[in-house]
């Protein structure tokens, strides 16, 4: 089977990881445009790991291009990473000293706690980590 001729079912696993990078993408606007939360350092990093992720899985939607997976996978790893790192910092696993947020806001800084454990950071690390997962059973699909 080609790409094109693939199950249309497979793909949807591609529109949901999309649909998760557009909602944490808008979600971090607001957080910062609406809300008038500054971002630390690591929480710019992982915005540069996730807006990337909107065009890149858009443009492989469109196209039905499975490649998309290693144009998105780096992105998704980083962003991860990034997240898991920040989660650490804020539930006080690695100090503040070993924090890249040297100016401006600190890393640790708390602006939202919903349901006692919801934070940005772990909003982030729950929205790279199903993007992971929904790309992973796409290429296991193929």
């Amino acid at each position: 089977m080609t790409e094109t001729q693939t199950d249309g079912k497979d793909w949807i696993l591609l529109y949901y990881a999309w649909f998760i990078s557009l909602v944490a993408t808008l979600g971090s606007l607001f957080f910062s445009d609406i809300m008038e939360f500054v971002p630390c350092t690591l929480c710019w990093y992982q915005r540069i790991a996730m807006y990337p992720l909107v065009i890149i899985l858009l443009l492989g939607i469109l196209v039905s291009n499975r490649s998309t997976l290693l144009y998105a996978l780096p992105f998704v790893v980083i962003g991860w990473l990034m997240s898991f790192y920040h989660n650490l910092l804020h539930y006080g696993i690695v100090p503040e000293s070993a924090s890249p947020c040297v100016q401006g806001v600190p890393c640790s800084t708390k602006y939202i706690e919903w349901l006692g454990f919801l934070t940005i950071p772990m909003l982030s690390f729950i929205s790279f980590s199903l993007i992971a997962i929904l790309l992973y059973l796409f290429k296991k699909r193929f």
